[in-house]
């Protein structure tokens, strides 16, 4: 099994919760703002069942292999202690060049326009995704996308119907969804773009073609832009490099945030 692949879904959930949880206690209603940090914790629920796998497999590695697949030092000196890795290392001791998130989900929310757009990009695609992810040859994987599947189909849902009333609203709510469209549009090709390690667990039945999830993803997208009245934006240059690692300075805030407590207080247990 590739460590990267594991932690690539990982990362994306983590990442995704993170910032959908930052909306906890500013949603514009009270409803809406108990539903995302719901949705947030759903994404939190699904990284620790990757992260722990990730885990798992990164201790059955050589000694020489961990020494070279993950560079952050605060996890070199885990394996220098001897220290069995857990789902709290792999989120919390990675520094940013070690995590395999899409740049979409790092993007700040900006307001609830954004969020939704950025939701919907993503749910679509993880529920594509996942519906296909539970033939996967790894039982471990299979079985974490059969429980998310039940939770997108709620994701995308939510993220749809709120696309649709604000593309379909007022004046001013249709121009800012738009606008938020227009903005995230580039970051959506990476979704589609495979790494090296995609494809090696495509070809070994791990992994889903990501050329089938795009016609699926797309599919969808126009439905409800249509009925949204939500134009498609024309641009077609896409931005990429989180799944390999490259990241923009969002994700720097965004761990210096998360990870600060157990970067300061080494070992620490709730």
């Amino acid at each position: 099994m590739n460590l990267s692949y594991i932690l690539r879904l990982a990362d994306d959930a983590l990442i995704n919760g993170h910032r959908l949880g930052e909306w906890c206690g500013h949603g514009p209603i009270l409803e809406q703002d108990i539903a995302l940090s719901n949705a947030a914790l759903d994404h939190l629920g699904s990284a620790r069942s990757l992260y722990q796998y990730a885990a798992d497999v990164f201790n059955a590695l050589p000694e020489a292999e961990k020494n070279t697949c993950l560079t952050s030092i605060a996890i070199q000196n885990l394996v220098k202690a001897g220290t069995k890795a857990d789902e709290d290392s792999m989120a919390y001791l990675r520094d940013s060049w070690d995590f395999k998130n899409v740049l979409l989900l790092e993007q700040p929310n900006i307001d609830w326009a954004y969020t939704v757009a950025k939701s919907f990009f993503i749910d679509v695609f993880h529920f594509y995704y996942f519906k296909a992810l539970q033939q996967s040859s790894d039982v471990t994987l299979a079985a974490v996308a059969e429980k998310s599947l039940k939770e997108v189909t709620y994701h995308m849902r939510w993220s749809s119907e709120w696309l649709i009333r604000l593309g379909d609203g007022t004046d001013e709510s249709h121009n800012k969804m738009q606008h938020a469209v227009n903005d995230l549009w580039m970051f959506t090709g990476e979704l589609f773009t495979p790494t090296d390690y995609e494809k090696e667990m495509q070809a070994a039945g791990v992994a889903p073609d990501l050329v089938v999830v795009h016609t699926q993803w797309a599919e969808k997208v126009k439905v409800i832009f249509e009925e949204a009245t939500i134009t498609t934006p024309a641009g077609t240059w896409m931005q990429q490099g989180g799944k390999e690692g490259r990241h923009t300075e969002h994700l720097g805030y965004i761990l210096a945030e998360l990870q600060f407590m157990q970067r300061a207080y080494p070992g620490m247990q709730w």
